[in-house]
């Protein structure tokens, strides 16, 4: 029999992260994104649910409950689920920086009460079993490092505000380990802060295998890198066990997905983790051997993942509207369930 967990979700956010702004390519709508997972077939499987992000025109941060009641079951008529939200905490969007002004740190802790609201609203609509809350700092390495510790300090300070909001609303913050976030964009860093908060049952990591790759290379913490760039396949092993050891233990949500060794940016998002296809030949990854460094303890699959996710943020329009794309993802994400996942 197949493993049936951790159920497997593809992310919508693609359609809005790095598009829409001068230069860059148009908006793809949510149930355009929503079709396109839904019709996703392998061997007769299919995506069992979605991650959404909380933005215009996707789902509007301050939607009203009768339109998340008809966003829930939009979802639910293509026989799909959602799981894990990403709040919108950036400035640009209503949020503000972790580590900016009082003001900005209200805005950031307001954007998670909001999103968590909302994840609490779609439980109660029956279309939401598990998944977490995403958050960054909001800000980038450039400017954290004009006050290192000071901004730690900071970051530190709202996260611990955010998850105490999140608790009092029944869910779970997850970090994005990126490299393009201030005082997240290195494993070390990231840990710091994970520890300063110091609330292990409600703020966790949210591990993405692109963006993590690039933090063995220590991309925009060089002091931090585990790898030079020309290295063994021993090497990469060696330093991913490092790298995964540290950061597991805080792991709440697994994002699967393919890196080239390079950095691209889209849009106004800052340069990261390049996302490729599942089937790129320049991919850097063994995905499914990769994914169970997170998935699994000891050798044995860890039942605290309800669902994964694949992350193709900042692919080209052209490429998310090729069915092969996604048909390709999720042969991919059911080999890494079938290797690393649990039957019941």
């Amino acid at each position: 029999m197949a493993n049936q967990l951790p159920r497997l979700h593809n992310a919508l956010w693609p359609g809005l992260v790095g598009k829409g702004s001068p230069g860059a390519e148009p908006l793809i709508p949510f149930d355009t994104m929503l079709d396109w997972t839904a019709k996703a077939s392998v061997g007769g499987m299919r995506f069992d649910g979605v991650d959404v992000i909380l933005a215009a025109p996707h789902i509007d941060i301050n939607a009203r409950p009768d339109a998340l009641k008809r966003i829930a079951a939009k979802v639910a008529k293509r026989g799909l689920a959602i799981g894990s939200l990403v709040a919108p905490v950036w400035g640009g969007l209503g949020g503000g920086s972790a580590m900016g002004s009082r003001s900005d740190r209200a805005k950031f802790v307001t954007q998670v009460r909001k999103s968590c609201v909302i994840a609490r609203t779609f439980r109660d609509l029956g279309v939401r079993q598990g998944g977490v809350v995403r958050i960054d700092s909001a800000d980038s390495p450039a400017n954290w490092l004009n006050d290192p510790k000071g901004n730690t300090k900071r970051i530190v300070a709202t996260f611990r505000e955010a998850a105490k909001v999140a608790a009092d609303h029944g869910e779970r913050l997850a970090a994005e380990g990126e490299i393009c976030w201030a005082g997240m964009h290195g494993w070390k860093s990231m840990l710091e802060i994970l520890e300063g908060v110091g609330m292990p049952e409600t703020l966790g990591f949210q591990a993405d295998l692109a963006h993590t790759y690039l933090y063995l290379l220590g991309w925009n913490a060089p002091e931090q890198a585990l790898l030079k760039p020309k290295h063994t396949q021993a090497q990469f092993w060696k330093a991913y066990q490092t790298l995964t050891d540290a950061l597991r233990p805080w792991t709440f949500d697994v994002h699967i997905a393919q890196n080239d060794g390079t950095v691209h940016g889209s849009g106004t998002h800052d340069k990261t983790g390049r996302h490729c296809l599942a089937t790129d030949p320049a991919g850097k990854l063994d995905i499914v051997k990769a994914a169970g460094y997170w998935l699994t303890e000891g050798g044995r699959p860890m039942a605290r993942f309800s669902h994964i996710c694949w992350d193709g943020c900042m692919f080209a329009n052209k490429v998310l509207s090729r069915p092969k794309t996604w048909n390709d993802i999720l042969a991919t994400l059911i080999r890494v369930r079938d290797a690393h996942g649990l039957p019941w």
